[in-house]
Protein backbone atom coordinates (compact mmCIF):
# COMPACT_ATOMS: atom_id res chain seq x y z
CA UNK A 1 0.00 0.00 0.00
CA UNK A 2 1.35 3.42 -0.90
CA UNK A 3 2.05 6.26 1.41
CA UNK A 4 -0.69 7.88 0.13
CA UNK A 5 -3.36 5.03 0.48
CA UNK A 6 -2.14 4.50 4.01
CA UNK A 7 -2.94 8.45 4.67
CA UNK A 8 -6.40 8.26 3.10
CA UNK A 9 -7.20 5.41 5.17
CA UNK A 10 -5.73 6.71 7.81
CA UNK A 11 -8.15 9.70 7.29
CA UNK A 12 -11.21 7.34 6.83
CA UNK A 13 -10.29 5.45 10.12
CA UNK A 14 -10.13 8.58 12.16
CA UNK A 15 -13.37 10.15 10.94
CA UNK A 16 -15.34 7.02 11.46
CA UNK A 17 -14.34 6.46 14.68
CA UNK A 18 -15.34 10.30 15.68
CA UNK A 19 -18.57 9.81 14.24
CA UNK A 20 -19.25 6.65 16.33
CA UNK A 21 -18.20 8.56 19.50
CA UNK A 22 -19.87 11.82 18.70
CA UNK A 23 -23.80 10.03 19.47
CA UNK A 24 -22.01 8.85 22.90
CA UNK A 25 -20.94 12.06 24.06
CA UNK A 26 -24.07 13.93 22.71
CA UNK A 27 -26.27 10.78 24.72
CA UNK A 28 -23.69 12.26 28.31
CA UNK A 29 -24.81 15.71 27.30
CA UNK A 30 -28.88 14.67 26.98
CA UNK A 31 -28.12 12.01 30.32
CA UNK A 32 -27.14 15.37 32.51
CA UNK A 33 -29.94 17.62 31.01
CA UNK A 34 -32.40 15.00 31.87
CA UNK A 35 -34.68 16.73 34.92
CA UNK A 36 -34.66 15.79 38.60
CA UNK A 37 -38.41 14.74 39.75
CA UNK A 38 -39.28 14.95 43.32
CA UNK A 39 -42.74 14.21 44.83
CA UNK A 40 -43.90 15.40 48.11
CA UNK A 41 -46.60 13.49 49.24
CA UNK A 42 -48.68 14.18 52.26
CA UNK A 43 -50.65 12.10 53.74
CA UNK A 44 -54.55 13.27 54.77
CA UNK A 45 -54.17 16.98 53.57
CA UNK A 46 -57.43 17.75 52.76
CA UNK A 47 -58.43 20.23 49.50
CA UNK A 48 -59.55 23.06 51.58
CA UNK A 49 -56.36 22.85 53.96
CA UNK A 50 -54.26 25.04 51.98
CA UNK A 51 -54.96 29.13 51.76
CA UNK A 52 -53.74 28.55 48.06
CA UNK A 53 -57.06 26.39 47.49
CA UNK A 54 -59.39 29.20 50.08
CA UNK A 55 -58.63 28.18 53.32
CA UNK A 56 -58.86 31.58 55.12
CA UNK A 57 -57.86 29.76 59.08
CA UNK A 58 -54.54 28.39 57.95
CA UNK A 59 -51.88 30.45 55.89
CA UNK A 60 -49.67 27.78 53.81
CA UNK A 61 -47.26 30.31 52.58
CA UNK A 62 -44.85 27.57 51.38
CA UNK A 63 -47.44 25.34 49.89
CA UNK A 64 -48.82 27.96 47.89
CA UNK A 65 -45.25 28.79 46.58
CA UNK A 66 -45.44 26.04 44.77
CA UNK A 67 -49.49 26.31 43.97
CA UNK A 68 -49.12 30.03 42.68
CA UNK A 69 -45.56 30.01 41.04
CA UNK A 70 -46.78 26.77 39.06
CA UNK A 71 -49.65 24.65 38.11
CA UNK A 72 -52.52 24.43 40.49
CA UNK A 73 -55.28 21.76 39.23
CA UNK A 74 -58.65 21.71 40.69
CA UNK A 75 -59.31 18.73 39.30
CA UNK A 76 -56.44 16.86 40.56
CA UNK A 77 -57.01 13.38 42.29
CA UNK A 78 -55.26 10.64 44.37
CA UNK A 79 -57.28 7.39 42.85
CA UNK A 80 -58.59 6.08 46.61
CA UNK A 81 -59.88 7.32 49.98
CA UNK A 82 -56.96 5.83 51.79
CA UNK A 83 -53.53 5.66 51.92
CA UNK A 84 -52.23 2.72 51.06
CA UNK A 85 -53.99 1.78 47.62
CA UNK A 86 -53.11 5.69 46.77
CA UNK A 87 -49.93 5.01 46.90
CA UNK A 88 -49.85 2.05 44.95
CA UNK A 89 -51.20 3.46 42.31
CA UNK A 90 -49.00 6.54 42.16
CA UNK A 91 -45.70 4.28 42.22
CA UNK A 92 -47.25 1.60 39.88
CA UNK A 93 -49.43 3.52 37.76
CA UNK A 94 -52.45 0.64 38.40
CA UNK A 95 -55.41 0.82 39.42
CA UNK A 96 -55.59 -0.23 42.98
CA UNK A 97 -58.83 -2.03 42.98
CA UNK A 98 -57.36 -4.86 40.45
CA UNK A 99 -55.06 -6.02 43.55
CA UNK A 100 -57.50 -7.27 46.00
CA UNK A 101 -54.67 -7.08 48.37
CA UNK A 102 -54.42 -3.14 48.38
CA UNK A 103 -55.92 -2.34 51.17
CA UNK A 104 -55.07 0.12 54.68
CA UNK A 105 -52.21 -2.66 56.06
CA UNK A 106 -51.26 -3.76 59.00
CA UNK A 107 -47.49 -3.14 59.71
CA UNK A 108 -46.63 -6.71 59.35
CA UNK A 109 -48.26 -7.14 55.91
CA UNK A 110 -45.66 -8.16 53.01
CA UNK A 111 -44.74 -6.32 50.06
CA UNK A 112 -47.67 -5.20 47.93
CA UNK A 113 -45.81 -4.37 44.90
CA UNK A 114 -44.46 -7.33 43.20
CA UNK A 115 -40.60 -7.10 42.53
CA UNK A 116 -41.14 -7.64 39.07
CA UNK A 117 -43.99 -4.75 38.47
CA UNK A 118 -43.03 -2.17 36.77
CA UNK A 119 -42.80 1.52 39.07
CA UNK A 120 -41.86 5.30 39.20
CA UNK A 121 -38.50 4.68 40.63
CA UNK A 122 -37.64 1.36 38.76
CA UNK A 123 -38.69 3.23 35.15
CA UNK A 124 -36.21 6.05 36.16
CA UNK A 125 -33.72 3.59 36.82
CA UNK A 126 -33.38 2.68 33.40
CA UNK A 127 -33.10 6.10 32.40
CA UNK A 128 -30.08 6.77 34.28
CA UNK A 129 -31.87 8.12 37.36
CA UNK A 130 -30.18 7.52 40.97
CA UNK A 131 -33.65 7.82 42.98
CA UNK A 132 -34.52 7.50 46.86
CA UNK A 133 -37.72 7.55 49.63
CA UNK A 134 -37.93 9.28 52.52
CA UNK A 135 -41.18 9.01 54.79
CA UNK A 136 -43.88 7.41 55.27
CA UNK A 137 -44.03 3.91 53.30
CA UNK A 138 -47.40 1.66 54.63
CA UNK A 139 -46.94 -0.47 50.83
CA UNK A 140 -45.65 -3.72 53.01
CA UNK A 141 -42.21 -5.17 53.64
CA UNK A 142 -40.79 -8.67 53.28
CA UNK A 143 -42.89 -11.80 52.79
CA UNK A 144 -45.47 -11.20 55.47
CA UNK A 145 -43.03 -13.06 58.25
CA UNK A 146 -40.38 -10.08 58.73
CA UNK A 147 -37.73 -10.57 61.40
CA UNK A 148 -36.99 -7.09 62.14
CA UNK A 149 -33.98 -7.93 63.70
CA UNK A 150 -32.02 -8.76 60.33
CA UNK A 151 -32.20 -7.33 57.16
CA UNK A 152 -35.27 -6.84 55.99
CA UNK A 153 -36.30 -7.48 51.65
CA UNK A 154 -37.80 -7.11 49.45
CA UNK A 155 -38.46 -3.58 51.10
CA UNK A 156 -38.51 -0.31 48.65
CA UNK A 157 -35.36 -1.17 47.75
CA UNK A 158 -36.19 -3.80 45.67
CA UNK A 159 -38.75 -2.38 43.73
CA UNK A 160 -36.72 0.42 42.16
CA UNK A 161 -35.67 2.20 44.95
CA UNK A 162 -31.48 2.36 45.38
CA UNK A 163 -32.34 4.98 48.72
CA UNK A 164 -35.09 4.10 51.49
CA UNK A 165 -35.36 5.59 54.33
CA UNK A 166 -38.95 4.83 56.22
CA UNK A 167 -41.65 4.20 58.50
CA UNK A 168 -42.65 0.56 57.63
CA UNK A 169 -46.34 1.32 57.67
CA UNK A 170 -47.78 4.68 59.72
CA UNK A 171 -46.80 7.06 62.70
CA UNK A 172 -49.78 5.32 64.57
CA UNK A 173 -48.75 1.39 63.98
CA UNK A 174 -45.93 -0.60 65.17
CA UNK A 175 -42.78 -0.87 64.72
CA UNK A 176 -42.35 2.50 65.53
CA UNK A 177 -38.83 2.52 64.14
CA UNK A 178 -36.69 3.78 61.26
CA UNK A 179 -35.45 1.67 58.75
CA UNK A 180 -32.79 2.31 56.07
CA UNK A 181 -32.00 0.51 53.08
CA UNK A 182 -33.87 -2.66 54.67
CA UNK A 183 -31.90 -2.52 58.31
CA UNK A 184 -33.66 -0.94 61.49
CA UNK A 185 -31.73 2.24 62.51
CA UNK A 186 -30.13 1.79 65.59
CA UNK A 187 -31.13 -1.64 66.72
CA UNK A 188 -29.56 -3.36 69.61
CA UNK A 189 -28.87 -6.62 68.94
CA UNK A 190 -29.36 -7.62 72.95
CA UNK A 191 -33.01 -5.93 72.60
CA UNK A 192 -34.43 -7.54 69.61
CA UNK A 193 -37.34 -6.46 68.16
CA UNK A 194 -40.69 -8.64 68.60
CA UNK A 195 -44.06 -7.49 66.32
CA UNK A 196 -47.21 -8.59 66.61
CA UNK A 197 -50.71 -7.75 65.36
CA UNK A 198 -52.78 -10.83 66.86
CA UNK A 199 -51.77 -10.50 70.35
CA UNK A 200 -49.50 -8.44 72.92
CA UNK A 201 -46.51 -9.77 74.74
CA UNK A 202 -46.74 -10.60 78.24
CA UNK A 203 -46.05 -7.62 80.72
CA UNK A 204 -46.20 -5.64 77.87
CA UNK A 205 -48.41 -2.42 78.73
CA UNK A 206 -51.24 -1.30 76.18
CA UNK A 207 -53.41 1.97 75.84
CA UNK A 208 -56.47 -0.33 76.65
CA UNK A 209 -55.45 -1.51 80.51
CA UNK A 210 -52.83 1.05 81.23
CA UNK A 211 -54.42 4.77 80.30
CA UNK A 212 -52.63 5.84 83.28
CA UNK A 213 -49.50 5.40 81.42
CA UNK A 214 -50.42 7.51 77.87
CA UNK A 215 -49.97 11.04 77.03
CA UNK A 216 -52.41 11.18 74.20
CA UNK A 217 -55.74 9.29 74.62
CA UNK A 218 -57.15 7.02 72.27
CA UNK A 219 -60.82 7.21 70.42
CA UNK A 220 -60.68 4.22 68.75
CA UNK A 221 -58.55 1.52 67.55
CA UNK A 222 -55.48 2.52 68.95
CA UNK A 223 -55.20 1.10 72.45
CA UNK A 224 -52.52 -1.52 71.95
CA UNK A 225 -48.76 -0.68 72.61
CA UNK A 226 -47.45 2.50 74.18
CA UNK A 227 -44.28 3.99 72.31
CA UNK A 228 -43.20 7.42 73.97
CA UNK A 229 -46.66 7.99 75.93
CA UNK A 230 -49.38 7.02 72.78
CA UNK A 231 -50.99 4.31 72.70
CA UNK A 232 -50.58 2.49 69.16
CA UNK A 233 -52.24 -0.12 66.73
CA UNK A 234 -50.67 -3.44 67.03
CA UNK A 235 -48.32 -4.84 69.78
CA UNK A 236 -44.36 -3.96 69.91
CA UNK A 237 -41.80 -5.37 72.69
CA UNK A 238 -37.94 -4.46 72.66
CA UNK A 239 -36.12 -2.28 70.04
CA UNK A 240 -35.62 0.46 72.57
CA UNK A 241 -32.71 2.25 71.43
CA UNK A 242 -34.01 2.17 67.51
CA UNK A 243 -37.65 3.50 68.99
CA UNK A 244 -37.94 7.02 67.04
CA UNK A 245 -39.12 10.28 68.77
CA UNK A 246 -42.45 11.63 67.33
CA UNK A 247 -42.08 14.91 67.97
CA UNK A 248 -38.76 15.23 66.33
CA UNK A 249 -40.18 12.65 63.45
CA UNK A 250 -40.74 15.86 60.76
CA UNK A 251 -37.16 17.31 61.25
CA UNK A 252 -35.74 14.15 60.78
CA UNK A 253 -37.11 13.20 57.79
CA UNK A 254 -36.58 16.98 56.43
CA UNK A 255 -32.74 16.50 57.18
CA UNK A 256 -32.54 12.57 55.06
CA UNK A 257 -34.60 15.01 52.13
CA UNK A 258 -32.01 17.69 52.60
CA UNK A 259 -29.22 15.40 52.34
CA UNK A 260 -30.79 13.19 49.40
CA UNK A 261 -30.58 15.84 47.29
CA UNK A 262 -27.41 17.34 48.50
CA UNK A 263 -25.56 14.41 47.83
CA UNK A 264 -27.21 13.34 44.14
CA UNK A 265 -27.21 17.09 43.13
CA UNK A 266 -24.87 15.80 39.59
CA UNK A 267 -28.47 14.29 38.73
CA UNK A 268 -30.61 13.16 37.39
CA UNK A 269 -32.27 11.95 40.92
CA UNK A 270 -35.42 11.27 41.46
CA UNK A 271 -37.28 11.72 45.29
CA UNK A 272 -40.49 10.62 46.59
CA UNK A 273 -40.92 12.70 50.15
CA UNK A 274 -43.91 11.15 51.70
CA UNK A 275 -44.66 13.50 54.91
CA UNK A 276 -46.60 12.11 57.69
CA UNK A 277 -48.61 14.95 58.49
CA UNK A 278 -51.38 15.41 58.93
CA UNK A 279 -52.10 11.82 59.81
CA UNK A 280 -52.74 10.79 63.34
CA UNK A 281 -51.01 10.66 65.86
CA UNK A 282 -50.10 14.01 65.30
CA UNK A 283 -47.03 15.39 67.28
CA UNK A 284 -45.80 18.46 66.34
CA UNK A 285 -42.27 19.94 67.62
CA UNK A 286 -42.93 21.86 70.36
CA UNK A 287 -41.69 24.76 68.74
CA UNK A 288 -45.03 24.53 66.50
CA UNK A 289 -47.08 23.66 69.35
CA UNK A 290 -49.95 26.07 69.18
CA UNK A 291 -49.33 28.47 66.46
CA UNK A 292 -52.67 27.57 64.60
CA UNK A 293 -54.83 27.99 67.19
CA UNK A 294 -56.51 24.47 66.07
CA UNK A 295 -54.71 22.08 68.47
CA UNK A 296 -52.47 19.57 66.77
CA UNK A 297 -53.97 18.75 63.58
CA UNK A 298 -53.69 22.43 62.43
CA UNK A 299 -49.88 22.55 64.14
CA UNK A 300 -48.97 20.16 61.90
CA UNK A 301 -50.45 21.62 59.11
CA UNK A 302 -48.04 24.42 59.45
CA UNK A 303 -45.02 22.45 60.35
CA UNK A 304 -44.97 20.74 57.03
CA UNK A 305 -45.39 23.78 55.10
CA UNK A 306 -42.49 24.93 57.09
CA UNK A 307 -40.87 22.08 56.43
CA UNK A 308 -41.40 22.47 52.75
CA UNK A 309 -40.39 25.97 52.72
CA UNK A 310 -36.70 24.58 54.33
CA UNK A 311 -36.48 22.04 51.49
CA UNK A 312 -37.25 24.46 48.74
CA UNK A 313 -34.07 26.39 50.19
CA UNK A 314 -31.93 23.79 50.06
CA UNK A 315 -32.68 22.43 46.18
CA UNK A 316 -32.38 26.40 45.64
CA UNK A 317 -28.83 26.83 47.55
CA UNK A 318 -28.13 23.91 45.97
CA UNK A 319 -28.98 25.09 42.27
CA UNK A 320 -31.48 22.34 41.43
CA UNK A 321 -35.11 24.21 40.97
CA UNK A 322 -33.96 25.25 37.14
CA UNK A 323 -33.64 21.67 36.43
CA UNK A 324 -36.19 19.96 38.72
CA UNK A 325 -39.93 18.89 38.45
CA UNK A 326 -41.90 18.89 41.63
CA UNK A 327 -45.07 17.55 42.09
CA UNK A 328 -47.46 17.83 44.97
CA UNK A 329 -50.44 16.16 46.21
CA UNK A 330 -51.60 14.49 48.87
CA UNK A 331 -52.70 10.48 49.45
CA UNK A 332 -56.48 11.30 49.86
CA UNK A 333 -58.97 13.89 51.81
CA UNK A 334 -58.71 14.53 55.36
CA UNK A 335 -60.64 13.70 58.60
CA UNK A 336 -60.54 15.09 62.44
CA UNK A 337 -60.63 12.38 65.13
CA UNK A 338 -59.17 9.52 63.31
CA UNK A 339 -58.39 7.51 66.34
CA UNK A 340 -57.25 10.20 69.60
CA UNK A 341 -58.80 12.68 71.39
CA UNK A 342 -56.25 15.82 70.20
CA UNK A 343 -58.99 18.73 70.31
CA UNK A 344 -59.19 18.23 66.13
CA UNK A 345 -62.86 18.63 66.07
CA UNK A 346 -63.13 21.21 68.76
CA UNK A 347 -60.57 23.92 67.83
CA UNK A 348 -61.64 23.34 64.67
CA UNK A 349 -63.41 26.72 64.28
CA UNK A 350 -64.41 28.13 60.69
CA UNK A 351 -61.87 26.17 59.13
CA UNK A 352 -63.13 23.70 56.52
CA UNK A 353 -60.32 20.80 56.04
CA UNK A 354 -62.81 19.50 52.63
CA UNK A 355 -63.12 23.35 51.47
CA UNK A 356 -66.52 23.08 49.25
CA UNK A 357 -66.96 18.85 49.26
CA UNK A 358 -68.31 16.49 50.27
CA UNK A 359 -67.16 13.47 52.50
CA UNK A 360 -63.31 13.14 53.26
CA UNK A 361 -61.10 10.28 53.80
CA UNK A 362 -62.79 7.00 53.42
CA UNK A 363 -65.80 8.47 51.67
CA UNK A 364 -66.78 8.05 47.68
CA UNK A 365 -67.64 11.66 48.22
CA UNK A 366 -65.02 14.24 46.16
CA UNK A 367 -63.20 15.24 49.60
CA UNK A 368 -62.20 11.44 49.74
CA UNK A 369 -60.17 12.13 46.79
CA UNK A 370 -59.90 15.49 45.64
CA UNK A 371 -56.83 16.46 46.75
CA UNK A 372 -54.23 19.23 46.68
CA UNK A 373 -52.43 18.58 43.28
CA UNK A 374 -49.65 21.26 41.80
CA UNK A 375 -46.70 20.63 39.35
CA UNK A 376 -43.74 23.36 40.21
CA UNK A 377 -40.96 23.82 37.71
CA UNK A 378 -38.81 27.04 37.99
CA UNK A 379 -38.65 28.97 34.57
CA UNK A 380 -40.19 26.26 33.29
CA UNK A 381 -43.93 26.01 34.12
CA UNK A 382 -45.79 28.80 33.73
CA UNK A 383 -47.93 30.23 37.01
CA UNK A 384 -52.07 29.06 36.59
CA UNK A 385 -54.55 27.05 37.29
CA UNK A 386 -55.93 24.37 36.04
CA UNK A 387 -59.63 22.69 35.36
CA UNK A 388 -57.71 19.70 33.69
CA UNK A 389 -58.73 15.91 35.10
CA UNK A 390 -55.73 14.61 36.78
CA UNK A 391 -54.82 12.05 38.65
CA UNK A 392 -51.63 10.37 40.55
CA UNK A 393 -52.14 6.59 38.72
CA UNK A 394 -50.58 8.71 35.63
CA UNK A 395 -47.29 9.67 36.77
CA UNK A 396 -45.56 6.62 35.49
CA UNK A 397 -46.57 6.95 31.97
CA UNK A 398 -46.33 11.07 32.29
CA UNK A 399 -43.06 11.07 33.41
CA UNK A 400 -41.76 8.12 31.75
CA UNK A 401 -42.93 10.24 28.45
CA UNK A 402 -40.51 13.29 30.34
CA UNK A 403 -37.28 11.43 30.81
CA UNK A 404 -37.49 9.10 27.04
CA UNK A 405 -38.65 5.82 28.40
CA UNK A 406 -41.22 3.37 26.42
CA UNK A 407 -42.12 2.00 29.76
CA UNK A 408 -45.62 1.71 30.51
CA UNK A 409 -48.12 0.28 32.99
CA UNK A 410 -52.35 -0.77 33.02
CA UNK A 411 -53.86 2.33 33.81
CA UNK A 412 -51.07 4.70 33.39
CA UNK A 413 -51.61 7.56 30.85
CA UNK A 414 -49.30 10.27 29.56
CA UNK A 415 -50.86 13.80 30.15
CA UNK A 416 -46.99 15.05 30.32
CA UNK A 417 -48.44 18.35 28.34
CA UNK A 418 -51.35 18.90 30.66
CA UNK A 419 -48.77 18.21 33.59
CA UNK A 420 -46.58 21.04 32.06
CA UNK A 421 -49.34 23.52 31.36
CA UNK A 422 -49.66 23.39 27.53
CA UNK A 423 -52.40 21.48 27.36
CA UNK A 424 -55.78 22.10 29.46
CA UNK A 425 -57.85 19.04 28.97
CA UNK A 426 -56.81 15.70 30.94
CA UNK A 427 -58.27 12.69 31.34
CA UNK A 428 -62.10 11.67 30.12
CA UNK A 429 -62.80 9.21 32.77
CA UNK A 430 -61.26 8.17 35.89
CA UNK A 431 -62.34 5.48 38.53
CA UNK A 432 -62.12 6.39 42.09
CA UNK A 433 -61.93 3.98 44.63
CA UNK A 434 -62.66 4.03 48.72
CA UNK A 435 -62.31 0.60 51.16
CA UNK A 436 -63.26 -1.62 48.04
CA UNK A 437 -65.62 0.34 46.92
CA UNK A 438 -65.75 2.20 43.41
CA UNK A 439 -67.02 5.13 41.25
CA UNK A 440 -67.00 6.49 38.18
CA UNK A 441 -65.51 10.43 37.26
CA UNK A 442 -66.08 11.02 33.79
CA UNK A 443 -66.22 14.67 32.54
CA UNK A 444 -68.35 16.93 35.05
CA UNK A 445 -70.05 13.84 36.01
CA UNK A 446 -69.61 11.85 38.82
CA UNK A 447 -71.67 8.21 39.66
CA UNK A 448 -71.07 5.99 42.66
CA UNK A 449 -73.13 2.64 42.52
CA UNK A 450 -75.65 1.75 45.30
CA UNK A 451 -73.82 0.16 48.07
CA UNK A 452 -74.86 -1.25 51.06
CA UNK A 453 -74.07 -0.37 54.57
CA UNK A 454 -74.15 2.68 57.17
CA UNK A 455 -74.09 5.83 55.21
CA UNK A 456 -71.64 7.28 57.75
CA UNK A 457 -68.99 5.91 59.68
CA UNK A 458 -69.69 7.41 62.86
CA UNK A 459 -66.47 6.93 64.73
CA UNK A 460 -64.79 9.21 62.22
CA UNK A 461 -67.85 11.62 61.48
CA UNK A 462 -67.60 11.43 57.61
CA UNK A 463 -70.16 10.58 54.98
CA UNK A 464 -68.74 7.82 52.88
CA UNK A 465 -71.22 7.53 50.15
CA UNK A 466 -73.45 4.49 50.95
CA UNK A 467 -76.57 4.42 49.33
CA UNK A 468 -78.90 1.40 48.69
CA UNK A 469 -79.93 3.83 45.47
CA UNK A 470 -77.57 5.18 42.35
CA UNK A 471 -75.95 8.76 42.52
CA UNK A 472 -74.98 11.20 39.76
CA UNK A 473 -74.13 14.10 40.27
CA UNK A 474 -73.03 16.86 38.29
CA UNK A 475 -69.86 18.62 39.73
CA UNK A 476 -69.52 21.96 37.78
CA UNK A 477 -73.14 22.79 38.71
CA UNK A 478 -73.10 21.15 41.88
CA UNK A 479 -69.53 20.83 43.47
CA UNK A 480 -70.80 20.22 46.38
CA UNK A 481 -73.33 16.68 45.94
CA UNK A 482 -76.05 18.21 47.44
CA UNK A 483 -78.25 17.41 44.59
CA UNK A 484 -78.40 13.25 43.26
CA UNK A 485 -80.20 14.19 39.46
CA UNK A 486 -80.51 9.66 38.88
CA UNK A 487 -83.66 10.34 38.77
CA UNK A 488 -84.02 13.12 36.74
CA UNK A 489 -81.22 12.28 34.21
CA UNK A 490 -81.78 8.88 32.95
CA UNK A 491 -80.06 8.91 29.77
CA UNK A 492 -76.46 10.13 31.48
CA UNK A 493 -77.21 7.72 34.17
CA UNK A 494 -77.47 4.41 32.13
CA UNK A 495 -74.29 5.95 30.07
CA UNK A 496 -72.41 5.83 33.11
CA UNK A 497 -73.71 2.46 34.04
CA UNK A 498 -72.43 1.07 30.59
CA UNK A 499 -68.71 2.94 30.71
CA UNK A 500 -68.47 2.11 34.57
CA UNK A 501 -68.80 -1.79 33.83
CA UNK A 502 -66.97 -1.64 30.52
CA UNK A 503 -63.96 -0.49 33.27
CA UNK A 504 -64.81 -2.44 36.42
CA UNK A 505 -67.26 -4.84 35.66
CA UNK A 506 -70.12 -6.27 37.21
CA UNK A 507 -71.09 -4.19 40.38
CA UNK A 508 -70.73 -5.69 43.79
CA UNK A 509 -72.83 -3.83 46.59
CA UNK A 510 -71.46 -5.13 49.19
CA UNK A 511 -69.21 -3.12 50.94
CA UNK A 512 -65.80 -4.11 53.30
CA UNK A 513 -65.69 -3.30 56.89
CA UNK A 514 -62.93 -0.76 57.63
CA UNK A 515 -60.45 -2.57 59.82
CA UNK A 516 -57.75 -0.59 61.70
CA UNK A 517 -54.78 -2.97 61.77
Amino acid sequence: MSIKSKFLLGLITSSFLFNCSAPKEEEKETEAKKPNIVIIYMDDLGYGDMSAYGATELSTPNMDMLANGGIRFTNGYATSATCTPSRYALLTGVYPWRNENAKILPGTAPLLISTSQMTVPKMLQGQGYQTGVVGKWHLGLGNGNVNWNEHISPSPNEVGFDYSYILAATQDRVPTVYIENGDVVNLDPNDPIEVSYDQNFEGEPTGKDNPELTTMKWHHGHNNSIVNGIPRIGFMKGGEAAKWSDVDMADHFLEKAQSYVKSHKEGPFFLYYAFQQPHVPRTPNPRFVGKSGMGPRGDVILEADWMIGEFMKTMEEEGLLENTLIIFSSDNGPVLNDGYYDDAVEKLGDHTPAGPLRGGKYSLFEAGTRVPFMVYWKGKIQPQVSDALVCQVDFLASLAALTGSSDSAQDSQNFLAVFMGEEKVGRSELMLEATGRTALRKGEWIMIPPYNGAAKIATVNIEIGNDPNYQLYNLTNDIGQVNNVADSNPEKLEEMIADYKAIRGDMNSDVDEVVLK
